[in-house]
């Protein structure tokens, strides 16, 4: 279950890390509240996986999965640049969640 919680709180991550864009500096009402619930909901559960996962596994995997999700994000929504190099290195970040997954 830990690791469904931490799934949840790297998607959250990722919510309030592309919230912040369009809370426009915190001046905008509606975005900004929803990128700081995002931020609770994802801290929440990141505390939750924590009661049984290591805190360097767990802490790396939810940061792993709101950089790669936000970097894809970025591209898709925000037209951010998706050069080779950075696909790559997305692709070595997923590549160490993966690996820190199977060995936890």
């Amino acid at each position: 279950m830990s690791w469904i919680f931490l799934f949840f709180a790297g998607l959250f991550e990722i919510g309030w890390a592309i919230g912040l864009k369009y809370t426009d500096g915190f001046s905008r009402p509606l975005p900004t509240l929803l990128t700081i619930a995002s931020m609770i909901v994802s801290l929440g559960l990141l505390g939750l996986a924590l009661k049984t996962l290591p805190v360097g596994t767990a802490y790396a995997v939810w940061t792993g999965i709101g950089t790669v999700g936000t970097a894809l994000l970025g591209i898709w929504l925000l037209g951010e640049p998706a050069t080779v190099v950075r696909l790559a290195c997305i692709g070595l970040i997923v590549c160490g969640i993966v690996g820190l997954k199977l060995v936890a």
